[in-house]
């Protein structure tokens, strides 16, 4: 069984995002999407929050399923006994951080995790979780940037203050 995981914050789901794992699950039998539980940030979501709204977006891809850790990607792939990981790509800019992390991901698990790196869709390359976060910080019209359900969801965290 081909099995992969696409880690991520997640902090909104973007429709970028949502390219990314509609466009992995057709190549996997199976798709972790695992919302990273970083106690480093303050995220606009919490991880429950992150882990039900990615539930509700794919929830259309039955061999999806939603998880969230913390710690060494290595390590949680490890306990998942999965051995590729996706990433996404919007730019060149993406590619050296994200290489970089593969690299070290590959050398820390002794060879063990490899990375596939996904190009997002033309119409998704702008889009990133924290331009979606700026732009509704300052009522900015969001509906091209994250599913419609998510909407009212991320201008209510601003209004609240959260």
């Amino acid at each position: 069984m081909k099995t992969a995981i696409y880690p991520g914050s997640f902090d909104p789901m973007t429709l970028g995002h949502l390219d990314v794992i509609e466009r992995a699950a057709s190549m996997f039998d199976t798709l972790t999407v695992s919302v990273l539980n970083n106690k480093a940030k303050s995220p606009l979501f919490s991880v429950e929050e992150r882990v039900k709204i990615l539930q509700e977006a794919t929830g259309h891809l039955s061999n999806v399923h939603v998880d969230s850790f913390s710690g060494l990607l290595i390590d949680y792939c490890k306990e998942k006994d999965v051995h590729i990981v996706i990433r996404g790509l919007r730019a060149v800019t993406d590619f050296e951080y994200e290489l970089q992390v593969a690299q070290t991901n590959r050398m820390l698990s002794h060879g063990d995790v490899d990375t596939l790196f996904l190009t997002t869709s033309l119409e998704y390359a702008y889009l990133s979780s924290s331009s979606v976060k700026e732009i509704a910080a300052f009522g900015g019209d969001i509906r091209q940037c994250v599913p419609e359900f998510m909407v009212q969801r991320v201008y209510d965290k601003f209004k609240r203050g959260e």
